[in-house]
């Protein structure tokens, strides 16, 4: 007779299987599908949320997990069992025709902001977003009863579990006392340097070709994994078969190249994340912000460091031609250079924690129903000026329609790309600890005690501990944002 720990195995192996079905037709969604699929995807993969919610609240799911508390389970297994209750009840909470219609809603949204984005086209896309706001508070109020805390924490929750809104603002507030004042230093002393932007144009496919060979400088396995164009940078796709994408410029060359670095730092946890535990919740990324900490540290701790700057200005040249501005002093200014501007992918990490706190201030008080959707382009404009002294007035395209997430209701996400910069500056102070010689190494093209590193503190525990004690297990503390001022510092105030 198999125990109830066995069955419930049995039954997380079935939803990976589904989930990675999910994952691939959702990157083809946003890559290769025609436009006139659609619809007819938007329904296929909402059948397919209902089913996998179906299977995850099944009666007899809830009553295996009862039983399995019962039985003795090694370590691995009782974190698996935590992983697969959290799962269960999260999912429980929610009725499928919700689960159906958010789906649908979601699909809908993000596949016309392809086309309603680069058509500058707000009121057509408020009006899908509406739909998704709708069923976002929906679900956050479902939530926010059942856990006994306000909707947006409810949400923040299901990124980031044991994180709230109000450990955030003390964060983000310690932030905003002195983030202005070091960025205005760092951008009146860079005033007086000079900085030569290569003139482009820059093919798509040298791009790619940089791309690529920068990926496999970064230990990128392309046997489980391809990179491809969509109109939004993300990484998608299953550990055994991850899928990045990027997108190109002809003008300039660096946001793309910055992009696919970043996204490769997702890919490489993915295809480092416990293959023994395979199928199972255990083996999952622990969090969102510890995954952006990932594709944060490659892009900002490692990719923007002078010493790996150093390392690819020969590729770029080689790719991209020996065209003025590409020598090395100039190439390592120009990737350090701190700009603010419009949009959040392409920003500085000196500006960029304003594009987080500004749409996390935002979606905070739209979940909570303090505003509306209609709102949001004024206070965007608000915000921008405040922060940055940029003018978005009307400009919906760089503005509040430039980013994929609230498409398809991932309120709670954003917080998270900040506590990522955080927990990556504080991994990379531990790293340098551990291996005092690691720039030297970095410059030499020696990146493996890097990915050594990650592998032994990150990659390879997945989902068996929590946030907090993986990080300080890492670095012998819990979040400290301390060192991701001291990174700033260094760096840039010369």
């Amino acid at each position: 007779m198999s125990s109830a720990y066995a069955n419930l195995t049995r039954t997380f192996q079935r939803l990976s299987r589904f989930g990675h079905l999910a994952a691939i037709t959702g990157w083809d969604m946003q890559t290769m599908m025609p436009a006139g699929g659609s619809r007819a995807r938007g329904e296929a993969l909402a059948e397919l949320s209902v089913l996998r919610h179906e299977i995850l609240t099944a009666k007899q799911v809830g009553e295996w997990l009862d039983q399995a508390k019962q039985e003795d389970l090694d370590d691995v297994a009782q974190a698996n069992l935590y992983e697969m209750h959290r799962a269960w009840q999260q999912a429980s909470l929610l009725p499928a025709s919700l689960v159906e219609a958010k789906s649908i809603a979601g699909s809908r949204c993000e596949h016309a902001w392809r086309q309603q984005r680069p058509a500058n086209d707000w009121q057509g896309f408020a009006a899908n977003l509406k739909e998704v706001v709708k069923l976002s508070r929906e679900e956050a109020e479902i939530r926010a009863q059942a856990n006994g805390c306000s909707r947006y924490d409810a949400l923040l929750d299901v990124f980031e579990p044991g994180m709230t809104s109000a450990k955030l603002d003390s964060t983000f507030g310690d932030l905003k006392q002195w983030l202005p004042e070091l960025q205005q230093k760092i951008v009146d002393q860079q005033a007086k340097e000079t900085v030569i932007a290569p003139v482009g144009p820059f093919p798509q496919e040298q791009q790619k070709e940089l791309g690529l060979a920068i990926m496999k400088l970064l230990g990128f396995d392309f046997n489980a994994g391809r990179l491809d164009v969509s109109a939004h940078p993300f990484c998608g796709g299953v550990p055994q078969d991850v899928r990045i994408t990027t997108r190109y410029k002809s003008d300039e060359f660096i946001s793309a190249m910055m992009g696919v670095i970043h996204e490769t730092g997702h890919a490489r946890y993915e295809q480092n994340l416990p293959q023994q535990w395979a199928d199972q919740p255990v083996a999952l990324a622990r969090s969102t912000a510890i995954h952006e900490s990932q594709s944060l540290f490659f892009e900002k701790q490692l990719g923007r460091s002078p010493e790996f700057l150093s390392l690819i200005q020969p590729l770029a040249v080689q790719l991209l031609g020996d065209r003025p501005g590409m020598e090395t002093t100039n190439f390592i200014a120009l990737n350090q250079r701190v700009k603010p501007g419009l949009i959040r992918v392409d920003a500085d990490e000196v500006s960029y924690p304003a594009h987080v706190i500004l749409r996390y201030e935002i979606e905070r008080a739209l979940i909570a129903g303090e505003i509306e959707v209609d709102d949001i382009p004024t206070l965007w404009q608000e915000k921008m000026q405040h922060w940055l002294g940029i003018n978005t007035a009307g400009n919906y395209r760089d503005g509040c329609m430039q980013d994929i997430h609230w498409t398809d209701g991932a309120f709670g996400y954003f917080p998270t790309y900040t506590l990522g910069a955080m927990y990556a500056a504080q991994l990379f102070q531990a790293l340098k600890r551990a291996i005092p010689q690691v720039n030297e190494l970095i410059a030499q093209g020696d990146l493996q005690p890097v990915f050594n590193w990650l592998q032994q503190n990150i990659w390879q525990h997945g989902s068996r501990f929590s946030t907090r004690q993986l990080v300080e297990n890492a670095t012998g503390e819990d979040l400290n944002p301390i060192w991701f001022r001291q990174h700033l510092e260094s760096r840039y105030l010369k």
